[in-house]
């Protein structure tokens, strides 16, 4: 792979956040999200906030998850896990190569906190 250089030409198509949705990043500090979060449920009377997260952020949002639940304690948990694909494409730096395409699967979870029990199907893990 050191003959190739990474083309960044494709980014994914961003979907809207919606104004209870926090999305974590590995770069991002806990107690900022933290405080927002608390911001949001007991300031702005929001019953319910969605935290997401994908690759290396996936620990510091479990991490928390657990903190807002201790905190304020009549919080009910839903959570979803899944995989995002992502297509990285290389360029060739030398003649005569030709272009790589890579696919990755990353995962990526989805927890929602909600002050009111959360009308699910039972049957589902979470």
């Amino acid at each position: 792979m050191d003959r190739y250089i990474i083309k960044v030409s494709n980014p994914k198509p961003e979907s809207p956040v919606n104004e209870n949705e926090i999305r974590i990043t590995s770069q991002g500090l806990l107690r900022n999200y933290i405080t927002y979060a608390i911001t949001l449920l007991q300031e702005r009377q929001v019953n319910e906030i969605v935290l997401k997260a994908t690759g290396q952020a996936i620990s510091k949002t479990v991490a928390m998850a657990e903190i807002l639940k201790r905190r304020i304690p009549q919080l009910h948990q839903y959570i979803t896990t899944s995989s995002v694909k992502i297509t990285d494409t290389f360029e060739p730096i030398e003649e005569g190569l030709q272009t790589l395409d890579q696919t990755r699967h990353v995962p990526m979870i989805s927890i929602t906190l909600s002050m009111e029990e959360l009308n699910l199907n039972k049957n589902s893990p979470g």
